[in-house]
């Protein structure tokens, strides 16, 4: 009976402790308001593209062979996606390979790149997959678009690393480019820090980092259905479980098990708390911040992170906008250029940049 009692209070004790330190500010004020300057709905006339549904009819398809899969063969399946994307595919850019004092990285030269423009792209793939090669469909376009060179790395990805050296590799490749471009060692004239998925989280948790160490600020973000919130608080979290088919059947187990639980696994497994600002940046302070834009679709478990997001960075003082489409995939703009929707998106990405260059 002692031995029990013993127990129970030890599961007690640490139950609190995760609801009192590992749960974050309560951001449910930001779920509300009248901002449509803040928060903008493209829906097409005719509803998603046939190109969308063929897409997501793929992904089903590997959902379904996934389920059979082991953790392991799950991990090398998504890796093997990732990696096979660019495949078979002509680029308008030159993918040159080079070291960012130790991060692994590649140029991405579209024709007439300015060397002092310049982007660091981050990628997505659950910090377990993805390179500079899988997503060479969205580094290839934004330095179509913007004239820019983009510098897209490779950082270290789990389970064979730790979290925090992903982060560790993105700071690093951030305080590279402010020093070195295509041609040699020269500061930036501009500058773009963009990242998808979990490159968007690590893009947002990047740019505060370097606000608090006083480093030379990005003059843009852009971040694609980033993950901005490892404590899984806010409402489309749950509510869009069904309608996310990639994240959904994921993610959504997860929400079965009680949130202090939850919370004690995370900082077990990932050795950080999930409330940290590191790893979950709309927790964090998000004024002084540059002019930022967030795409996400109407249909993703991450929706109300970017409306959240966006929100408290403006209600601290920092520009910042959310674009939403509905019914797209996560990060449909990897999909590019079957997808009409994607290059939508990057239209909108366009104009937004454009209209910082003029200010």
């Amino acid at each position: 009976m002692l031995m029990f009692t013993a127990v129970l209070l030890i599961f007690v004790i640490l139950w609190l402790v995760a609801i009192a330190f590992m749960r974050g500010e309560n951001l449910g004020e930001f779920d509300r308001g009248d901002d449509s300057d803040a928060v903008r709905s493209f829906a097409g006339k005719n509803g998603p593209s046939e190109e969308h549904w063929k897409i997501v009819e793929s992904i089903r398809v590997l959902g379904e062979q996934a389920r059979r899969m082991s953790k392991q063969e799950k991990l090398d399946s998504m890796r093997h996606f990732l990696e096979n994307l660019s495949e078979g595919r002509e680029y308008a850019s030159d993918f040159v390979p080079v070291d960012a004092d130790g991060v692994p990285a590649e140029w991405v030269l579209a024709p007439g790149a300015d060397p002092l423009k310049r982007v660091l792209y981050i990628h997505g793939g659950a910090f377990m997959a993805g390179s500079h090669r899988s997503h060479r469909n969205i580094t290839n376009r934004f330095s179509e678009m913007t004239g820019a060179a983009v510098l897209a790395i490779d950082y270290r990805l789990m389970p064979e690393n730790r979290r925090r050296d992903g982060i560790a590799d993105c700071r690093t490749a951030y305080r590279w480019i402010l020093k070195n471009g295509p041609d040699g060692a020269s500061p930036p004239a501009h500058l773009v820090v963009s990242g998808d998925s979990a490159g968007g989280n690590l893009t947002l948790s990047l740019v505060a980092w370097a606000r608090d160490e006083g480093l030379r600020a990005a003059d843009a973000v852009v971040a694609f259905s980033p993950t901005v919130d490892a404590v899984f608080s806010s409402p489309s979290i749950r509510s869009n479980v069904s309608s996310d088919i990639m994240l959904g059947p994921v993610f959504g187990p997860l929400l079965k098990i009680p949130s202090a639980i939850r919370a004690w696994l995370y900082l077990l497994e990932f050795r950080f708390n999930p409330a940290n600002p590191v790893v979950s940046p709309v927790l964090g302070d998000l004024s002084n911040l540059p002019p930022t834009l967030i795409q996400v679709s109407e249909a993703e478990m991450l929706l109300d992170d970017a409306r959240r997001y966006v929100r408290k960075a403006r209600a601290s003082g920092s520009p910042a906008v959310a674009q939403s489409w509905p019914h797209m995939l996560h990060v449909w703009q990897l999909f590019y250029p079957e997808m009409p929707e994607a290059e939508e998106a990057f239209q909108e990405v366009q104009l937004f940049l454009q209209g910082l260059e003029k200010e």
